[in-house]
């Protein structure tokens, strides 16, 4: 039994994986095995995991015979995993030099049920935005969640924490279908672990991609985001009240952000995504209310609170018509206008 399971799905990844897999195998860590799931890819990938598996035996390979998607290739991995702790890792990303160690001291430290990492956001053109788990605040070396609710600001990824196996199990806890599965997994995880860690450190590149991300696709299926986020209030129950509050505004921020966002909920479909934020407001609120948050963001809560669509539309269209005329105005002179500064 290894300390670490290192699970990887792969579908259509040729032209990453190899950076992926030796950024996992190079680093000179031997108490791990790598589960890497072959969901049906259709590319050169699994010819790829066959010579990595050939060369070396830390590596095995599952080949499902239908692709079932990412959350159900993350499960087929985990049931097939036998590590202490499981860490999933998407294969078009990368692990930074040192991390296995850094984790493993870090666990061996704290014997934590959960450790958090830093990560950064690599985009095509190289800029790199760093994500520090210090900015969650002041934390002890292990702790709750209900400790320090300010990891909840954080970026709710699975791929930058690594679990103890035994806890997934003991909860029955796995990836829901559907987009946006990161949060029925990340958020009732971080609710029930009784030891949470971090790692303030670079330890997890998460490739942004130009093309091919949910992120970037508008489509009828950002609705899903609902599902998800209705499970994790389900979750929570009665587990942790304090909790209640700090999860329902991180959960309004980010169902804001999907709808702000012009290119994901289709145009004409808005209003339906608004109205099903304002029907999970008035279920999901706690009783005694929640701090607001400041700003264009609070005053958007507010709106939902009152199901103002069109007031919430105004807002919108305002906000983007001030940072088109922003541009224009600081734009040097004699440039030539860009097609991204038409006012829509």
């Amino acid at each position: 039994m290894a300390l670490l399971s290192v699970v990887v799905p792969v579908y259509r990844v040729e032209d990453y994986l190899p950076a992926c897999l030796d950024s996992i195998l190079g680093q000179g860590f031997d108490d791990l095995e790598l589960v890497a799931v072959d969901d049906a890819s259709d590319d050169g990938s699994a010819a790829i995991l066959a010579d990595y598996a050939a060369r070396d035996s830390r590596v095995r390979v599952l080949t499902l015979p239908v692709n079932r998607g990412l959350g159900a290739a993350r499960n087929a991995g985990l049931a097939a995993s036998t590590g202490d702790y499981v860490w999933f890792v998407d294969s078009d990303d990368w692990l930074t030099d040192g991390t296995l160690w850094a984790v493993a001291d870090r666990l061996a430290e704290t014997n934590a049920d959960l450790l958090v990492t830093g990560f950064a956001r690599v985009f095509p053109n190289g800029a790199v935005k760093e994500n520090k788990v210090s900015w969650a605040g002041p934390t002890p070396e292990t702790f709750r969640l209900a400790q320090v609710p300010g990891l909840l600001k954080l970026l709710h990824i699975a791929c930058n924490k690594v679990v103890r196996r035994q806890l997934l199990v003991d909860l029955g806890l796995a990836f829901r279908p559907g987009w946006y599965e990161d949060v029925a997994f990340s958020l009732p995880l971080m609710i029930a672990a009784d030891r949470i860690t971090l790692l303030d450190r670079y330890s997890y590149a998460y490739r942004q991609r130009a093309t091919g991300s949910i992120t970037r696709t508008v489509s009828d299926r950002h609705f899903e985001v609902f599902d998800q986020w209705e499970f994790v209030f389900r979750f929570l129950g009665d587990r942790a009240e304090e909790l209640r509050a700090p999860v329902f505004a991180r959960a309004v921020w980010h169902l804001l952000q999907v709808l702000n966002h012009g290119a994901r909920v289709p145009p004409g479909r808005r209003r339906e995504f608004f109205a099903r934020l304002v029907a999970f407001h008035r279920a999901e609120r706690p009783a005694g209310g929640y701090p607001l948050p400041p700003g264009d963001e609070g005053v958007k809560h507010r709106l939902v609170a009152h199901n103002a669509f069109l007031l919430f539309e105004a807002l919108r269209a305002g906000r983007k018509m001030q940072v088109q005329m922003v541009k224009r105005a600081t734009r040097p002179a004699g440039a030539k206008p860009r097609v991204s500064d038409a006012v829509p």
